[in-house]
């Protein structure tokens, strides 16, 4: 019979890999963001950052660190913006080499912090709070030593591993349940997917294909996603084998996902936190750590009541300090448990009936983001209206300017990006899923390329007036639909449109 255990002995290399994993993800993330964080945030890009800081020093004077903690104050200028992300880059890479692992850790988590919290739109996805969240949990499973190899993982503490559980949980069932909770029919009708895979934001050749399934297909996608999000969950904290089988459903729901569109790095980073389901026993042999055998052999005997080899001094005062970091943990554990589960709460409208200490204590850390609410796809978009911008030198005949990943140009196939995320690319699909006023960075946009902004040139695919000024920018709001098979093998287009309206007023230069 099966014992009910939340651990089992030997996570040497599973601590190891969910590390790795995560510095990984950082690596990804900080070098996705460093070949466009001019265009976006640099002096003549879209959201110049050393405006936002002295709007937000004019707002909240001294106090202004305290809610909004960046190293940005220090230094904030076009060259601050690359060193910050490169730095990261490197102190990631150095991290994957096992190079001083606890001090490239928390360089990650500082940097990265630093970044988002002046981000504003271009770096409010819910992935780059879930890259905080999972980076600050990694440091606590660093070595104190300057070097971790691969022939000789620590074991970690327990309590880590099962707080990356409990974040995986929420994650995953607060996206099943925010699906329900929004009411949108076809999510409860189960035929959300047959609008999904034209409608997300950067769709791939891939999904063309599969949008023309059969209906049914899509159906029954649709009810095994929700088993996956609702169900599955709760045994990451079951019993030894019911934990192991959940892994390969959730790791296959990131799979299908990644196959059929553009999520950066979130899948990438969702697998790395699935694999804090398994433990050492569960890996290939080639991975399982053979130097930690003998410590794993005692742990297993003193989880079955037999007597492991009395200490030497030296593993005693080893034994003290794991005590004492064990204790840390546990403080830590129950705040950002504790707050981690007043987030989801709050996401399912029930922030009311949160006791006020643990309220408390999500507000005080909530501008470190060391936790956060999740819940992807509440609402399913059932049409895709698409911004095309425009340029003009007389006002009369107007020239697109293409994009290097959204849709543009028909004929031009969905391509895959991921794991880089063109974050101009993302939220001009936002944008036009809204108004013009409530994403006013559109006309910054607008006025950066009447200026002739090359870091924002550089954003996009094809500047159809060669690097020249244009006199007229404007905005046109087009209605996309995947072709038909028929329509495809006759012209080649993969995508439909027809013209709704202009988007945001038309902007031009001085005479």
């Amino acid at each position: 019979m099966a014992r009910w255990r939340i651990f089992d002995p030997g996570y040497a290399r599973v601590g190891w890999l969910l590390s790795r994993g995560v510095a990984l993800v950082y690596l990804v993330a900080f070098a996705s963001l460093a070949v466009q964080i001019q265009g976006l945030y640099g002096s003549d890009g879209i959201l110049p950052v050393a405006d936002y800081l002295r709007f937000l020093q004019t707002r909240a004077g001294d106090g202004a660190w305290r809610s909004h903690p960046t190293l940005l104050w220090l230094w904030h200028g076009d060259a601050a913006l690359a060193a910050y992300c490169w730095t990261g880059a490197t102190a990631a890479a150095a991290w994957l080499l096992g190079l001083a692992p606890l001090a490239a850790a928390l360089a990650c988590w500082a940097l990265y912090l630093s970044l988002f919290v002046t981000g504003r739109v271009f770096l409010s996805f819910q992935w780059d709070i879930l890259l905080l969240e999972a980076g600050f949990l990694a440091i606590f499973l660093q070595p104190l030593a300057l070097r971790e190899r691969w022939r000789h993982p620590h074991e970690p503490s327990r309590i880590v591993i099962l707080l990356y559980r409990w974040l995986l949980f929420r994650l995953m069932f607060a996206s099943g349940m925010v699906k329900l909770l929004s009411n949108d029919p076809v999510w409860w009708n189960l035929t959300a997917l047959e609008y999904h895979y034209w409608t997300q934001p950067l769709p791939t050749w891939t999904a063309w294909y599969v949008h023309h399934l059969p209906a049914w297909l899509h159906r029954v996608s649709a009810a095994v996603m929700f088993a996956i999000e609702l169900v599955l969950p709760f045994f990451v904290f079951g019993p030894r084998s019911a934990r192991l089988l959940t892994f390969v459903p959730l790791a296959f729901l990131q799979l299908a996902i990644a196959a059929t569109g553009n999520y950066t790095f979130f899948n990438l980073l969702t697998l790395v936190l699935c694999s804090s389901v398994l433990d050492d026993a569960a890996l290939p042999r080639w991975l399982q750590p053979r130097v930690a055998a003998q410590h794993v052999r005692a742990l297993w005997l003193h989880a079955h009541g037999a007597d492991a080899p009395p200490p030497r001094a030296t593993a005693r005062v080893r034994a003290a300090g794991r005590s004492a970091a064990r204790a840390v943990a546990a403080v830590l554990a129950l705040a950002l448990a504790s707050a981690g589960g007043a987030e989801m709460m709050a996401r399912f409208g029930q922030a009311a009936r949160v006791p006020w200490p643990i309220a408390r204590v999500a507000e005080a850390i909530e501008p470190y983001h060391l936790t956060s609410s999740y819940g992807l796809f509440a609402r399913m978009t059932r049409q895709r209206p698409e911004i095309i911008l425009e340029g003009s030198r007389d006002g009369r005949e107007w020239l697109a300017y293409e994009f290097r990943w959204k849709p543009g140009d028909v004929t031009r196939a969905p391509a895959f990006v991921q794991p880089h995320q063109p974050r101009l690319d993302w939220q001009m699909w936002f944008a036009a899923l809204g108004d013009y006023r409530r994403n006013g960075w559109i006309l910054e946009l607008q006025r950066r390329l009447l200026d002739g902004s090359p870091s924002v040139r550089e954003l996009l695919a094809e500047d159809p007036f060669d690097g020249q000024r244009p006199a007229h920018v404007r905005a046109m709001l087009y209605d996309y639909r995947f072709s038909d098979p028929s329509t495809r093998a006759a012209t080649g287009a993969w995508w439909t449109r027809r013209l709704l309206r202009q988007y945001s007023p038309t902007l031009s230069s001085s005479p």
